[in-house]
């Protein structure tokens, strides 16, 4: 056996591992009840919205930027399930992120009628207090006693994200 043909099942063998190493953390983090972090929205209006007042009902909490092309993509989903839900009590806050230009955020807020609160985390304490986002986009879903019941990062699967918010939304 050659030297490069016996190593070749390390790297299958590496990916199994990181694979499995990061469904363990993943299914750790569900499995751990852990409460969003208190902090203040400012909105694009100047209303400060803070997590301890928005407990009782669902979040979503959205981290994107106008340079992100998966957030652009999935910004009329975004939509389509904040009005499809709202009605219900769900509350939505879009979070730009630290490097997009406020004016850029303005300008698709508006272009886009966006109609949830957006908000600018513009020295990025906003995505360090939730695990230090630097994905986007990053969606977290937070339930009406401040627990954070999802986590997604990357697009999510709206059918999915649909039948949590609906069972989160009708819980006790």
């Amino acid at each position: 056996m050659t030297a490069s043909a016996s190593r070749s099942w390390i790297k299958p063998a590496a990916i199994g591992a990181v694979v499995l190493a990061l469904a363990g953390v993943g299914y750790a983090t569900l499995g751990s009840s852990q409460k969003a972090p208190d902090v203040t929205f400012i909105s694009l209006a100047g209303d400060k919205i803070s997590t301890q007042g928005l407990r009782g009902k669902v979040v979503m909490v959205n981290f994107w930027a106008t340079s992100c092309a998966s957030c652009v993509r999935e910004m009329p989903a975004m939509v389509d399930t904040y009005n499809k839900f709202k009605g219900q009590g769900l509350e939505f806050v879009a979070v730009a992120m630290q490097y997009d230009p406020p004016n850029y955020v303005v300008n698709f807020t508006e272009t886009r009628k966006l109609p949830f609160i957006v908000a600018l985390d513009a020295g990025g304490d906003l995505a360090k207090s939730f695990g230090d986002v630097t994905l986007t986009p990053t969606t977290f879903v937070i339930g009406k006693d401040g627990t954070i019941l999802k986590r997604y990062v990357g697009e999510p699967e709206f059918s999915q994200l649909h039948a949590l918010l609906q069972k989160a939304l009708t819980a006790g």
